[in-house]
């Protein structure tokens, strides 16, 4: 299909969502042309390798209104000759009253921008989550009368109002969740047939098997401690808090060591719980990390972990990528019995699954990991073969291609 599709996406490139650049690439290798709109500016000094494979030219829009005041202004001054600027006003203002918050004025302030910057070959908006991002493709759609779609994924689900999803699904062409828990909850906001559920699924050429090994460390040696891991942005929902927990719950004289990989505003009250619970020397925080040195951390570890739960403002995981990249290298998962990880994870068949907010069986099921090699070998292998079978990146983008023409 001739012309090309703007993403709109929050940030880019951000390194904790490797699954939008890995669509991206993705959908151009299947001739998609692309653009991409970004409302931030990046703030990680590194990138993943995948970001320089991405050949869409990208546009950063006004990050805070005043900080580019004429652009804003002369953007207003041409917006207000579109055919659809009053019916996008309109709607906004409406918005408004229900939302009286300086996030909303500026959300028109970058949607005026966009509709008037837009290359004139764009064909169609995508927003990535379907908040703040939405709202500007929503806007800026209407004022030149263009469609748009959604990808809606985990905390802009579960933290935006049901008024505002609902209006935006009826306006949407169509919308794409990455869980089955999401596909339930927006189809009851949405006309019949709008949402349709698509897993992000892995590239398995950028995360090849790993090496064949024969660790065979079951926490008895000191000299060789079973090696867990955990990677995700240190936030509330990521339930970081009851993992360290659970590790200050397991037996002195067992031998571990934790690794983890991920940047977030709680990192330094984490450090703090840790060494409060005697754990520290115990634990290595390293960072944000971009995908290759991801990856060959899972390879040199024992066991992956994630404690995800429901944060006090709502949000909550949807399907961590995180989890698809652990299997992809045959090891073993422990996650929580929370959100769409059930999808993936099956308890006692390709991982283990233990409560949300329960560090006592999270303790508990560490433990039986950690001493039992032969357990992870098995659920790791079980779990490397559901990757394979449900959530290969292939037959995933497959049905995101279709909706795009490609």
């Amino acid at each position: 299909m001739d012309g090309a599709v703007a993403f709109i996406l929050k940030g880019y490139p951000r390194l904790s969502e490797t699954f939008i650049a890995q669509e991206i690439r993705a959908l151009e290798q299947r001739g998609l042309k692309l653009r991409i709109c970004s409302l931030r500016h990046p703030t990680e000094r590194v990138r993943h390798p995948i970001h320089d494979e991405i050949a869409a030219p990208v546009t950063y829009l006004p990050e805070y209104l005043h900080q580019e005041p004429w652009r804003v202004l002369k953007a207003w001054w041409r917006a207000r000759r579109l055919a659809g600027y009053r019916r996008a006003r309109a709607i906004w203002l409406r918005d408004l009253k229900r939302d009286r918050t300086p996030n909303r004025g500026r959300r028109f302030g970058q949607a005026l921008v966009l509709a008037t910057e837009l290359a004139t070959d764009v064909r169609h908006l995508h927003a990535h989550f379907i908040h703040t991002p939405t709202s500007v493709a929503r806007y800026a759609a209407l004022m030149r009368g263009l469609p748009f779609s959604i990808s809606a994924h985990a905390k802009d689900i579960w933290t935006s109002p049901d008024w505002e999803k609902r209006e935006k699904l009826a306006d949407a062409t169509f919308a794409v969740t990455c869980t089955q828990a999401n596909a339930d909850h927006l189809a009851t906001l949405a006309p019949e047939g709008r949402v349709e559920l698509i897993y992000h699924g892995l590239d398995l050429a950028r995360f090849p098997p790993a090496p064949a090994t024969h660790a065979e460390r079951d926490g008895r040696d000191p000299s060789a401690p079973v090696i867990l891991l955990s990677v995700g942005r240190a936030v509330e929902k990521k339930g970081y808090d009851d993992l360290l927990d659970a590790l200050a719950r397991l037996p002195q004289n067992l031998a571990w060591r934790f690794i983890h990989v991920g940047g977030g505003p709680l990192l330094p009250g984490l450090k703090e719980r840790a060494a409060a619970l005697g754990i520290e020397a115990r634990i290595e925080w390293r960072g944000a990390q971009p995908q290759t040195v991801v990856l060959n951390t899972l390879r040199a570890v024992d066991l992956f972990v994630l404690a995800s739960r429901r944060a006090a403002d709502g949000d909550q995981d949807g399907l961590p990528n995180v989890l698809l990249e652990a299997l992809s290298q045959g090891r073993a998962v422990l996650a929580t019995r929370f959100s769409a990880v059930p999808e993936l994870i099956e308890d006692d068949v390709t991982g283990r699954l233990v409560p949300p907010a329960d560090p006592v069986a999270l303790a508990v099921a560490l433990q039986t990991m950690i001493s039992d090699p032969a357990l992870r070998a098995r659920l790791g292998a079980a779990g490397l073969e559901r990757l394979r079978e449900r959530f290969a990146l292939d037959a995933c983008i497959a049905l995101l291609a279709r909706r795009f023409g490609v």
